[in-house]
């Protein structure tokens, strides 16, 4: 079953409703903007036929763009009343999630290991010349002839 997505974040649906809110805007600026010009006009006596008659059109043309994009905005308004009465799917649980145990092992802080005070006095109490009377160390002689000179792996043989 495929899931759609919410409203929200429906791509479609805010489109609408920005392309219905840039009509309404270009409409309110081309009718206000033709009214104002046609009224300058009428009133200083200096109008034409073409601010007179083309003037009326526009000015129609705007008002029909705000008419477009209301409808537009009501058309969004319905869709998101109209996507509240579907249903969504129940939301399944996996396994529920016992919060007390994770609350608990949150607060306890790990334990550090508790420094020992009694190594330092043990070992000042050694004479310093445990070395001297253990003796030299030597490290322990190769098994094989190879690895005395140093033809272990990863090194070359000079031959």
């Amino acid at each position: 079953m495929s899931t759609r997505p919410r409203l929200t974040r429906s791509i479609p649906f805010w489109g609408l409703v920005a392309v219905s809110a840039a009509t309404i805007a270009g409409g309110w600026y081309i009718t206000t903007d033709k009214l104002g010009t046609m009224t300058t006009t009428l009133t200083d006596g200096s109008a034409t036929g073409v601010d007179v008659y083309v003037g009326q059109s526009i000015a129609q043309l705007g008002s029909i763009l705000i008419g477009a994009g209301v409808i537009g905005i009501l058309l969004a308004l319905g869709v998101a009343a109209l996507s509240t009465l579907r249903p969504h799917p129940p939301v399944e649980v996996v396994e529920p999630i016992d919060w007390s145990s994770e609350a608990e092992t949150a607060l306890e802080a790990p334990e550090a290991p508790k420094a020992t005070t009694d190594a330092a006095p043990a070992a000042a109490e050694e004479p310093a010349d445990a070395e001297a009377e253990a003796g030299p160390t030597r490290p322990e002689a190769p098994r094989d002839a190879s690895a005395a000179r140093g033809e272990g792996v990863g090194t070359v043989a000079a031959r």
